[in-house]
């Protein structure tokens, strides 16, 4: 546990008000103490312990400093609990209990991740979806896998973005291609778009790239597993696209949104990218989308935000997905083999405005 001492700095910012320099240097300024705390103790593990580390807690969600440990070398492996915080203290203590108070083995597999890609929540099958499609009316059109990828790898091509909606829910805060609201990398208006319309938060917020295991190197300074998003590193130099004079000069947002890569939706101000590695074997589904969007534009990485809006947890029924849909402006919605066009829906009615209904982040 890393403990910080409180110190006067003026008012705290209140939600959607300009940013200052003052929030730009105190978040710098906090985020440079916690890597260096980070990275202080990872050097004094690997004294006393193994050349494995592995990490939990709130701070191990700190993705930055998780990736500066990486490429430290400090450990041979690197794993982290992808529901670190409270949540994943639940989860320990089930273990706890079912190996030391049930008597139950413990089974260890070497380098083989047995929280099984997270998804451990509930799933929903296509009959459960066709059934809550049909109490509702809600058109839909059933395909049938071949036809599913290419087409949803089409549609999101031509810039729409789309809620994708499969099989067991992710366990812990990242969405990782089962609640998952996806567009396209290469496209500068992405990010400010999912932002604003869909997770109706501030543009400034960056979203992650979920790419092909075996392809992680072509784009990003590292080659090594992040199934769990909880990595950051640096963009691949051969990527990047060169900021002019007048551009570098720019403030705040403004610097914010200049387009710095050939995948500018992922890339941060630093060019750096929150890395999410799919691997076929964890992930069929999803990886299956990426690859036909791979075969059909040439790019490995779809960009990758949780299913729900701002200040919602993400979504897990398909009733929970269908009100997210609708209540933003998504173009289109996949529930398991089914494909709803925005365009085809009647609006909601007796909906709750979802910014009286829960507490913004």
């Amino acid at each position: 546990m890393i403990s910080f001492i409180s110190c006067s700095v003026g008012h705290p910012r209140q939600p959607e008000t300009l940013l200052t320099q003052k929030e730009m240097d105190l978040a710098r300024s906090v985020q440079e103490v916690i890597e260096e705390a980070m990275l202080r103790l990872a050097r004094h593990v690997r004294q006393v312990s193994g050349e494995r580390l592995c990490l939990a807690g709130g701070v191990a969600l700190n993705c930055v400093g998780n990736g500066k440990i990486l490429r430290e070398g400090i450990f041979d492996q690197v794993w982290i609990q992808p529901a670190a915080g409270d949540a994943g203290g639940a989860l320990g203590a089930a273990l706890d209990t079912y190996y030391r108070h049930v008597d139950r083995p413990r089974i260890v597999q070497d380098q083989q991740d047995l929280q099984r890609s997270s998804l451990l929540g509930p799933s929903f099958s296509q009959s459960d979806i066709e059934s809550f499609l049909s109490n509702y009316q809600y058109k839909a059109t059933y395909l049938e896998d071949e036809s599913l990828f290419r087409i949803v790898a089409k549609l999101i091509a031509e810039q729409s973005i789309v809620g994708w909606f499969q099989g067991r829910m992710e366990f812990g805060p990242r969405a990782l291609g089962n609640r998952s609201i996806l567009g396209d990398p290469r496209s500068e208006k992405t990010q400010s778009v999912m932002n604003l319309k869909i997770k109706h938060r501030e543009s400034f917020r960056p979203f992650a790239p979920s790419v092909l295991r075996e392809s992680v190197s072509e784009y990003f300074e590292m080659d090594s597993d992040s199934p769990y998003m909880l990595l950051v590193a640096p963009i691949q130099k051969k990527i990047r696209r060169k900021v002019s004079v007048e551009d570098q000069e720019l403030f705040g947002i403004d610097r914010l949104n200049v387009s710095r890569s050939e995948i500018p939706a992922v890339t941060h101000v630093d060019y750096s990218a929150r890395i999410q590695t799919v691997a076929e074997a964890d992930h069929p589904r999803y990886y299956r989308l990426i690859k036909t969007f791979q075969q059909l534009t040439g790019c490995a990485v779809l960009v990758n935000t949780s299913f729900n809006v701002r200040g919602e947890p993400i979504v897990c029924t398909p009733e929970d997905a269908y009100r997210c849909f609708m209540r933003t402006e998504m173009d289109y919605l996949i529930l398991g083999n089914f494909l709803l066009d925005k365009r085809d829906q009647k609006p909601l009615t007796n909906d709750v405005d979802w910014q009286t209904e829960f507490e913004l982040d």
